[in-house]
C-alpha cells in the first residue's frame, strides 16, 4: 500500500472514529506501529491531526478573539443568520448564543417582529436595539470575554427560569462521532444548559468548523435537532451527519 492511501485511509478512521489507534491501525494494515507513527508524525506536520499518545485525534481549532472571529467567513455567516432568523414565528421566545454567527441571527430579524429574544451575550442584545417590538432578556452573570457571554452559577438559575421554543447555538467544532465542542469548560456547560431548557436546539456551522474537536464537549448530535450550514458544502462532509438523522438546512 503506498503511503498516500494509507495516510488517506487513516483520515477516513479519523473522521469516522473521532480518534486513530496506532495499534489498531498497524494490525489492519499488517505494517510495524513505527511506521504507522511515523505516518502520524508526518500528517500532524501537515496539519492534519493532532498527536496524541497511542494515534491521534482531530484537530482542535484556532481560538482567536471575539474581534478577529468577526472577519472568519462573513459572508457566510450572514447567510447563516438569516437563514436562522427565517424560522423564527411571531411570539415565540428564542435563546441567541453569545458569537458571530449567532449575532446575524439578531440582525437578520425583522423589525416588526414581536418574538423574545433571550441571550447571555451584551453584543447580542446591543443588536436588538431598533426592533420595537422584540422583548430582550439578558441573562447576567460573569463575562467570559472571549466570547462575550456570561458564564457561572448566577446565569445557570436564570437561564433554569426559562423555556425557549429554540435554541440558536454556536460552537467553535462539530465532528460525526465526538459531538459538539468549544474551548472552554465553563463556556461549554452554559450551552449545555441553555439546550437542555430549550424545545429545540439549532446549530450555526461554516466550513472550518466541521471534522475537527475543541477541548470541552457541549453535547452529542444526537440531542440536536438541526444544522444550519453553507449551501455549498461538499455533501461527502454532511453525509456522516445526515446518516444520523439530523436535520440539515443549507443556506
Amino acid at each position: 500500500m503506498l503511503t498516500s492511501q494509507r495516510k488517506a485511509l487513516i483520515l477516513e478512521t479519523l473522521r469516522r472514529d473521532g480518534q486513530v489507534i496506532a495499534k489498531r491501525m498497524a494490525e489492519e494494515f499488517e505494517l510495524s506501529e513505527d511506521t504507522i507513527r511515523r505516518d502520524l508524525r508526518e500528517m500532524a506536520a501537515e496539519g492534519l491531526l493532532q498527536r496524541v499518545h497511542g494515534g491521534a485525534m482531530p484537530l482542535s481549532p484556532p481560538l482567536p478573539d471575539f474581534s478577529t472571529r468577526r472577519t472568519v467567513a462573513p459572508a457566510d455567516k450572514a447567510r447563516l443568520g438569516a437563514r436562522a432568523a427565517a424560522m423564527i414565528l411571531p411570539g415565540q421566545m428564542v435563546f441567541l448564543d453569545g458569537g458571530t454567527s449567532t449575532a446575524e441571527v439578531a440582525r437578520a430579524l425583522p423589525r416588526d417582529l414581536p418574538v423574545t429574544i433571550v441571550t447571555h451575550s451584551p453584543t447580542i442584545a446591543a443588536e436588538l436595539e431598533h426592533h420595537p417590538l422584540a422583548e430582550i432578556i439578558l441573562i447576567g452573570g460573569k463575562l467570559y470575554r472571549h466570547s462575550m457571554v456570561a458564564t457561572g452559577a448566577m446565569a445557570m438559575a436564570a437561564i433554569s427560569m426559562l423555556r425557549p421554543d429554540i435554541f440558536f447555538l454556536g460552537v467553535t467544532a462539530v465532528h460525526a462521532a465526538r459531538g459538539l465542542s468549544t474551548g472552554d469548560a465553563e463556556e461549554a456547560a452554559i450551552k449545555r444548559h441553555i439546550a437542555a431548557c430549550s424545545a429545540e436546539t439549532h446549530v450555526l456551522l461554516t466550513a472550518e468548523k466541521f471534522d475537527a474537536a475543541s477541548p470541552c464537549l457541549v453535547m452529542p448530535l444526537a440531542d440536536l435537532a438541526g444544522m444550519i450550514v453553507p449551501a455549498e458544502m461538499d455533501e461527502l462532509r454532511l453525509k456522516p451527519y445526515r446518516e444520523q438523522g439530523l436535520s440539515i438546512i443549507a443556506a
